[in-house]
């Protein structure tokens, strides 16, 4: 080993001493007659800045003051402002919102006979956003990007009309779209829909009589054709009503031509109360 290597390896401020000369420095900021002569002049001549503390006691300080934010609640992000209440509210409220749009479905009134036990997810409750009756009464913004939904109400009315969206007898699950510009499209048609759409008498005498037909065909073609491929509508008689709003419409708006592509189910109905075909000719092919 040569002489300037054994004279690295003996000196205190070698690397491994560090922690020691550090302590011994804190202690000299803190009472200079405490340490050993050699140490005190050596830290003496090091040529600190005036007026110089020791840091350890600051340092015990400041984690001594975070710790406490953190077991407030109150530590906020850096270059953040602290989160009031009522900040903290509406950001819930928002989650509600977005959480009514993507699981409202899970509770939609689909079952006429009352059969189906449609448990509610706890995201969906109060209580797992931190909130609670006593903010039913207090108004916050909506998030509403259409002019069927005001941009503010009270939380017990944004409550009611989610349930009355998402969770009636139409249900609509959006989150599995991935084009976000679609995706938003079609929530705000649903919303606007579900809001806005309500059907004059003389409408629902129409949709009635095209279930009407529908249900009154496929009882028919049952009973007088039991053994029959027959391609039966039941449990989706709503198609021919849909169908028959969908083609009026498109003709009021100037389209010349509908091409359907047609599944089995259904087709025999949607031939003669569609699409006009004689049921005489159709009974004849069978």
């Amino acid at each position: 080993m040569s002489e300037f290597q054994a004279m690295l390896s003996s000196t205190p401020l070698a690397a491994g001493n560090a922690p020691y000369v550090e302590a011994l420095y804190e202690q000299f900021l803190s009472d200079p007659g405490s340490v050993a002569p050699q140490w005190r002049e050596y830290f003496a001549n090091l040529g600190g800045r005036p007026g110089e503390i020791a840091h350890g006691p600051l340092v015990a300080q400041l984690a001594q003051r975070a710790k406490g934010r953190r077991a407030t609640g109150s530590g906020t992000a850096a270059g953040s402002a602290p989160e009031t209440g009522s900040a903290a509210k509406q950001g819930a409220v928002s989650r509600l919102i977005q959480i009514y749009a993507n699981r409202g479905h899970l509770t939609a009134n689909i079952d006429p006979l009352g059969l189906m036990e449609r448990p509610v997810p706890k995201v969906m409750g109060l209580d797992y956003l931190n909130l609670s009756e006593a903010d039913l009464d207090t108004e916050f913004l909506t998030g509403s990007r259409n002019t069927a939904i005001k941009p503010r109400l009270k939380l017990r009315e944004i409550i009611e009309q989610l349930k009355h969206i998402y969770c009636g007898t139409i249900g609509a699950e959006f989150a599995h779209v991935s084009n976000e510009t679609e995706r938003l499209w079609l929530q705000d048609r649903f919303q606007v829909g579900r809001v806005q759409q309500h059907f004059s008498p003389d409408e629902k005498r129409d949709i009635l009589w095209n279930l009407t037909m529908a249900e009154g065909l496929e009882r028919y073609l049952a009973t007088r054709y039991p053994a029959q491929k027959r391609f039966s509508l039941e449990g989706g008689d709503s198609l021919i009503p849909l169908l028959e709003d969908l083609i009026q419409t498109s003709g009021v708006h100037g389209l010349e031509d509908i091409v359907i592509g047609m599944a089995h189910r259904g087709r025999l109905n949607v031939l003669i109360n569609v699409l006009g075909k004689s049921p005489a000719e159709l009974f004849s092919e069978f």
